[in-house]
């Protein structure tokens, strides 16, 4: 399995994302959503615009994001992490389609009236811009690549990702 292919599944398997942002001041806010993406780049969730997470990012989009599995034994531990630009989608008809994913997951779609002012919650998206996995080693032994025996962050590229 490539470390794409790790990462796709991270992704697929997970609800929630943790969405990190910073207000005006620098102070950083971490804030985990439900998600659905589209194409391993766009990344949408339904907020209230009063959250922090969400007022962070209307006045200063980048963030970042991670995605992994809790449940993992210590050790044994894969995530994927982000860059991104994010904020309010005002094209509720075109991601709206993307949103809430597949029924299994649980979620409710939402109708795009339900979604404007001045109903209390607002799509947000992220684009996200690079994505990296943590670098493939066991534990205690260096990595193949960068012979590196600590935990370290790889680049990889996805499906439709910069």
């Amino acid at each position: 399995m490539t470390l794409a292919d790790t990462a796709k599944a991270i992704i697929d398997d997970a609800r929630y994302l943790t969405l990190g942002t910073a207000g005006e001041s620098g102070t950083p806010w971490a804030a985990p959503v439900f998600f659905a993406h589209a194409g391993y780049r766009d990344f949408l969730w339904i907020s209230a615009p009063e959250a922090a997470h969400s007022r962070n990012l209307a006045v200063r989009p980048e963030a970042s994001i991670v995605i992994f599995d809790s449940g993992v034994r210590p050790g044994e531990g894969q995530a994927v992490y982000m860059a991104a630009e994010a904020g309010e989608e005002g094209d509720l008809e075109s991601w709206l389609r993307h949103y809430p994913g597949d029924p299994a997951r649980g979620a409710r779609s939402f109708p795009a009236e339900r979604l404007r002012a001045p109903a209390p919650y607002r799509l947000y998206r992220a684009r996200v811009t690079r994505h990296w996995t943590l670098c493939p080693r066991e534990p205690g032994l260096p990595c193949a690549p960068h012979g590196r025996a600590f935990d370290h962050r790889i680049e990889v590229h996805l499906p439709g990702s910069g």
